[in-house]
C-alpha cells in the first residue's frame, strides 16, 4: 500500500527522524492499515517504507529507505545487528539484565526487547506492530535460539491481557538478575512492570560504587527500592524508601533480602511523597542524599502530580530536609520535557531556596538504550546536584 507524505514529512525523514506524525500525511487516514506501507511524494516517488500505528509518540514509523521488503530476512539482519552491538553486555558477568533492542534507536520503532538472564520480554507499543507479532517473535528466536522463554507486554489500548507468556518455560519466581554485581528480584509476568527499570543502570552503578557510602539516603517514589538497595550495597549508613503503593513494602524488603542486606538500617514507608516531606520536617529528619525519580504523571485520591508542573516543588521540599551539605539526584523519564526545561525547573527551585548548588554529573540513556535523533527518543534525564545551605 502507498501513502503520500507532504513536503514537511519528507524533509523530517530525510533529516533522519523516523517518527511519522498525522500532520506529515497528505490524506486523512480513517482506518489504520495493518500492513507495511510505502511512503511516497506527490509524484508517487518512493521515500521510505514503514507503517502507521497510533502510540504516544506519534502516528507511525519509518523502518527502511532502500525499498527492501520487510520480511524475515530483513528482521533477522536488524535484530542480529542489535545483538552484535550488545556483546559487551553479554560478556559482563556482573550484569544479566539489559535492553537487547530499543525500538527506533535500533532502527525499528514500536517494539522493544529486554533480556533478563536468558529470558526475553517483548513490549508492543501499537496495534499494527502487534499484527506482525509472529514474524517478529520467530525472527528473534532465530537470532537468539538460547532464549529460555519469551513473555510479551501489550502497551497499547487493547482488550488483550497486558502480559502473557509466548514461548518456552516460566522461570521460578522471583527470577534473580544481576546488575553491577547487585541482585534484583524480578517477576516477568506481573503486568507491565518487572521490578526494575533497566534504563537507570548507570545511576544505580554510581550508588553501588560508593557515592552514598556513609550517607543517609532518602529514595522518593521508590517502587521496589532498587536505588535504595544499590545505595545500601555501596555502603550507605541507612536508607529510607517512600512510595504510595502498598506493594512497595514487600517488594522492597525482598530486594534487600536477596542481597543479604540487613533490614535494620532500612526504612520502608508507604506514604504520599509530599506528605512524607511534611512528616520529615515535623520530625526534624534530614538526609545527605535524596533521590527523586517520579512517574511523569500520577494521580491519587487527593491530587495529581505532573513532572512538567510539579518538579520544582519536589526540589524545594527536598532542600528543606537535606543536610547542610548534601546531594539531590533529580531524574525524569518524561519524553515531552526537554533537558533544558528540566534543568531550569530544578535550578529555579534551588534559587528560590537561596542555596548554593553545582551540577556535578548528568546521565542520559545508557548504551543498550540507543536513541534516535529526535529529542523525545532520548527521554531519560538524570542530574546530580551538590547543594550547600
Amino acid at each position: 500500500m502507498k501513502i503520500e507524505l507532504n513536503n514537511y514529512g519528507i524533509k523530517r525523514i530525510r533529516q533522519g527522524n523516523p517518527l511519522i506524525q498525522v500532520e506529515d500525511l497528505k490524506q486523512n487516514i480513517k482506518k489504520i492499515p495493518l500492513e507495511w506501507i510505502e511512503f511516497v511524494d506527490n509524484k508517487n516517488k518512493y521515500v521510505a517504507t514503514g507503517y502507521l500505528g497510533k502510540q504516544n509518540k506519534g502516528f507511525g514509523w519509518v523502518i527502511d529507505q532502500t525499498q527492501r521488503p520487510i520480511d524475515q530476512a530483513f528482521l533477522i539482519e536488524k535484530f542480529q545487528q542489535a545483538l552484535d552491538q550488545r556483546q559487551a553486555f553479554f560478556a559482563d558477568d556482573t550484569t544479566t539484565a539489559f535492553r537487547l533492542f530499543n525500538g527506533e534507536g535500533d532502527g525499528f520503532g514500536g517494539v522493544t526487547v529486554d533480556y533478563y538472564a536468558d529470558y526475553l520480554v517483548i513490549s508492543w507499543y501499537n496495534e499494527t506492530i502487534y499484527h506482525f507479532q509472529k514474524l517478529i517473535v520467530d525472527s528473534w528466536l532465530e537470532v537468539f535460539p538460547n532464549a529460555k522463554g519469551v513473555v510479551e507486554k501489550i502497551r497499547f489500548k487493547s482488550e488483550l491481557k497486558e502480559s502473557r507468556w509466548l514461548a518456552g518455560e516460566k522461570p521460578q519466581e522471583p527470577l534473580i538478575v544481576l546488575e553491577n554485581g547487585v541482585s534484583y528480584a524480578v517477576y516477568l509476568d506481573e503486568g507491565y512492570m518487572t521490578g526494575i527499570f533497566l534504563d537507570q543502570k548507570e545511576v544505580r552503578g554510581r550508588l553501588t560504587e560508593g557515592l552514598a557510602a556513609g550517607q543517609k539516603v532518602l529514595n522518593m517514589f521508590s517502587y521496589t527500592g532498587a536505588f535504595s538497595v544499590a545505595a545500601a550495597y555501596g555502603g550507605a549508613l541507612e536508607t529510607t524508601s517512600v512510595d504510595l503503593a502498598q506493594r512497595s513494602l514487600p517488594k522492597t524488603q525482598e530486594q534487600f533480602e536477596v542481597n543479604g542486606l540487613s533490614l535494620e538500617q532500612q526504612k520502608i514507608i508507604v506514604m504520599d511523597t509530599f506528605d512524607y516531606f511534611r512528616y520529615a520536617l515535623r520530625k526534624h529528619l534530614s538526609y545527605n542524599l535524596i533521590i527523586l525519580d517520579p512517574p511523569s504523571f500520577a494521580r491519587n485520591k487527593k491530587k495529581t502530580f505532573s513532572v512538567a508542573k510539579d518538579y520544582g516543588r519536589l526540589i524545594e521540599d527536598s532542600v528543606e530536609i537535606l543536610s547542610e551539605e548534601g546531594m539531590i539526584i533529580a531524574s525524569t523519564n518524561a519524553a515531552n520535557l526537554p533537558i533544558k526545561k528540566f534543568k531550569q525547573a530544578i535550578e529555579t527551585a534551588l534559587e528560590n531556596k537561596n542555596v548554593s548548588y553545582q551540577l556535578t554529573e548528568s546521565y542520559r540513556l545508557p548504551a543498550d538504550f540507543p536513541a534516535s535523533n529526535f529529542e523525545e527518543s532520548n527521554y531519560l534525564k538524570v542530574l546530580f546536584y551538590t547543594i550547600k545551605k
